[in-house]
């Protein structure tokens, strides 16, 4: 990195002319609106077509305020930077709930809407002819001319965005919104505030376009409404990929490479634009990550990877509090006309391990979707540690004291396992090296300490339940919710599992175990209930459930026919 920037710097003194000085500039205007989109969609995965109309709107409230009243860059500036935040809170509190391609199409809509109000108030836009007469920006007294001392206004701005958006990124909030984008359901559970994170990054990538809409102005010395027209978005959009997603160099190269490839082809004539878009499409084929994602691999493979630097471990404090268990009653849920859970209590006390079981589609996975909050039940109320909380959203759950796994073994793809791991902390540690070393501890607890410099990827099941475990284990929960924890595990695998759950157990924490395996289960958990069509059809001691008829009759069938029983 610090090698391209010498490099643009060479380049700016001593060979760009005039037009090549304002090409430069507007590519650094590009990069740092990317900045901003590189938080919303490279790292929280929203892709928020509305990056370009907040760039837009940067643009018309420096040139409505420089050019009809006069302000000096010292006002339109921030100016320019809070109007689009204040327009992206209340727009992201209404759009931000809509998935995928209804959120891309909600926030095309705004950015259209937008449009036609700067085409249809001419007295305040300038209508189709634009505002023009804007100043140059002034700073200390001193009207910034256009070249080179425009083109150093901007790219240092850029620099301090750069470094602003890397910090975010390496930081509790980009983690966060990593996690957020890799698997949302997995961020509540682990008391992610959803909700939250995604408008906080919908308002930074609101300040990043203002700033880069106001630069634009005093760069052009006019603002028409083609600053906010589809074109402005779709750049953004391919700086973002080309260059990387997620990362802050990405919007850089990518912005250098898209703003000067034009000019590179010109020779070309009328076939340029066939070759510009030849070569954009080759760079997203060859270079999925982006060029820089592509630099990193190079690099990797020529000098080595280096280990990196790992926390110490750090034991993570006990709640204050103890939670007296969870306690439900009468739960009811149904999709469609299909009753899935259908009037389930239970209670849950510290220091036990209760087992659930039942046939498949017997709605054993709905109930603990409805206890740790991903699903709402119609009916029933759920108590944890005394105090109602039915109804309460993942993340308030998790964070009251609820952890669980899931049924598949939910770990973010190309991430590393302490990564992984220490995002469970990110909604209750002060920063991310904090987390780390609690994840480190919690990694040599279960018994994978040395996984910790690996990558999730290609982890084989016994492994990636171990980092699963560490991941519910590490907020200290008060309740343990698990999904078929002994899937895939050998013999010995599962003993360990036991013994580790009984410890857990010993110290006071509350475990719900489903389970198929009875071998595993029934010598593990003092407590059995049995489901059967959403229905308590067994609620007793373990050792009793191999005798109870509705269950063999429902579930276990016979020792011949059903080898988990026999086991």
């Amino acid at each position: 990195m610090g090698v391209g920037a010498l490099a643009l710097l060479a380049y700016a003194l001593a060979f760009a002319s005039p037009y090549g000085l304002r090409v430069l500039t507007v590519a650094g205007v590009y990069a740092l609106a990317t900045f901003g989109f590189q938080i919303v969609f490279g790292l929280g995965g929203a892709l928020s077509l509305a990056q370009g109309a907040f760039f837009g709107v940067g643009a018309y409230v420096t040139g409505i305020l420089g050019s009809r009243y006069g302000l000096g860059f010292e006002a339109t500036f921030p100016l320019s930077m809070l109007v689009p935040l204040l327009l992206a809170l209340p727009v992201g509190l209404a759009v931000l709930r809509l998935d995928s391609h209804y959120f891309a199409l909600a926030t095309l809509g705004i950015a259209q809407v937008l449009h036609l109000l700067a085409v249809n108030l001419p007295e305040l836009t300038g209508g189709s002819n634009g505002l023009a007469g804007v100043p140059a920006a002034v700073l200390f007294g001193w009207a910034v001319p256009r070249g080179l001392p425009m083109a150093g206004l901007v790219w240092g701005l850029v620099a301090l965005g750069g470094l602003i958006g890397w910090r975010l990124a390496r930081g509790r909030l980009g983690r966060s919104l990593t996690m957020l984008r890799d698997d949302p359901l997995a961020a509540a559970t682990l008391g992610l505030d959803v909700g939250r994170l995604r408008l906080a990054a919908f308002g930074i990538s609101a300040l990043f376009a203002g700033a880069a809409g106001a630069l634009a102005v005093h760069t052009q010395r006019v603002v028409s409404p083609e600053v906010l027209e589809f074109p402005v978005m779709i750049s953004i959009l391919t700086v973002a990929i080309v260059g990387g997603r997620g990362r802050m160099a990405g919007a850089v190269v990518g912005a250098v490479l898209l703003l000067h490839l034009p000019e590179w082809f010109r020779f070309l004539e009328r076939g340029y634009l066939v070759v510009y878009g030849a070569a954009l499409l080759a760079t997203v084929v060859l270079a999925p990550e982006g060029l820089t994602g592509l630099l990193d691999r190079i690099a990797a493979r020529l000098a080595g990877r280096r280990p990196r630097a790992m926390a110490d471990a750090k034991e993570p404090p006990l709640p204050p509090i103890r939670s007296e268990g969870l306690t439900v009653e009468g739960l009811r849920k149904s999709f469609g006309g299909v009753r899935a859970v259908d009037g389930v209590s239970l209670d849950l006390r510290p220091g036990t391990v209760t087992g659930l079981i039942g046939p498949n589609g017997s709605g054993k996975s709905t109930v603990v979707n409805l206890l740790s909050g991903l699903e709402r039940s119609d009916a029933g109320r759920v108590l944890l540690g005394g105090r109602e909380v039915t109804g309460a959203r993942a993340d308030r759950l998790a964070r009251a004291g609820l952890a669980r796994s899931f049924q598949a073994a939910a770990l973010p793809q190309g991430a590393g396992v302490l990564e992984a791991v220490a995002a469970a902390r990110l909604a209750f540690d002060p920063d991310t090296a904090t987390a780390e070393a609690h994840a480190r501890w919690a990694l040599d607890r279960l018994g994978v300490g040395h996984l910790a410099g690996q990558s999730c990827d290609g982890l084989p099941a016994a492994l990636r339940r171990r980092v699963e475990l560490a991941r519910a284990l590490l907020r200290r929960p008060a309740v343990l919710l698990l999904d078929e924890p002994a899937a895939g595990l050998t013999d010995g695998e599962k003993a360990e599992l036991a013994a580790l759950l009984r410890e857990l157990a010993g110290e006071g924490m509350a475990i719900l175990l489903v389970e198929h395996d009875m071998g595993f289960l029934l010598p593990l958990a003092g407590r059995v209930l049995c489901l059967d069509r959403g229905r308590v059809i067994y609620d007793g001691p373990a050792d009793g459930v191999r005798h109870d008829v509705a269950v063999s009759a429902a579930y276990l069938g016979s020792s011949r026919s059903n080898p988990a029983v026999s086991a």
